[in-house]
């Protein structure tokens, strides 16, 4: 197991930051990281994603979180991503030649997947985890049903997870949960309440290590 799946395993959550505005990235991941989740992942249609990456490597690098890239749709967003700095790279969707580029450079890639033909071919690939969405739309009752026949296979659950339905998620299968909005209000960044971000990231932090 490499050390990024070892700590999704165990921290549970990767806070997701789509449309972070650059002149509130540091403080946000800081409020996040004092909320004890230490996955951040940038997603690449984020403006300046690839600057915020390398700012959070450069200030969060040395050891206090991992920093990955999202949205990453093929690779050659993979190589900027990995430029910037990126320690893992997160996908909507399954494209072996990226998971191939992140084996390649000992990058931890967890593709997006949907059915199980997609996942095992993922896992074939050499994806150490796969990202299951969306799962707003599949519902928990689905990942339970594909973890029964593909339980050695990690899966992140990303879509839909809020304070009351994160048991749920756990209880289904994930070995984790991708968080954007739910955790992170960027409406409450905008405004400065870091103090706020943290509480609610907290929160959610203590509900997954109780699971």
């Amino acid at each position: 197991m490499s050390e990024l799946l070892d700590m999704l395993h165990q921290h549970k959550i990767v806070a997701i930051l789509r449309g972070i505005e650059a002149q509130h990235a540091d403080q946000t991941a800081q409020a996040i990281i004092d909320g004890g989740v230490r996955l951040l992942e940038v997603t690449m249609n984020t403006e300046g994603a690839t600057a915020i990456i390398n700012q959070w490597r450069t200030k969060f690098g040395d050891g206090k979180a991992r920093i990955g890239a999202g949205t990453v749709l093929d690779v050659e967003m993979a190589r900027e991503a990995v430029a910037a700095g990126a320690q893992f790279i997160i996908s909507p969707n399954l494209d072996e030649e990226v998971i191939a580029y992140g084996v390649e450079r000992g990058i931890s890639v967890w593709p997006g997947c949907m059915t199980p033909t997609e996942i095992v071919r993922a896992w074939k690939a050499g994806a150490e985890a796969v990202k299951v969405f969306p799962m707003a739309s599949l519902g928990v009752k689905y990942l339970a049903e594909i973890r029964a026949p593909l339980n050695n296979i990690p899966m992140l659950a990303t879509g839909g997870v809020d304070i009351d339905n994160i048991g749920d998620y756990f209880r289904a299968g994930a070995c984790a949960v991708g968080m954007g909005s739910k955790l992170v209000n960027l409406d409450w960044i905008r405004a400065g309440e870091y103090e706020r971000v943290t509480e609610r990231v907290r929160q959610f932090v203590q509900v997954a290590a109780s699971l």
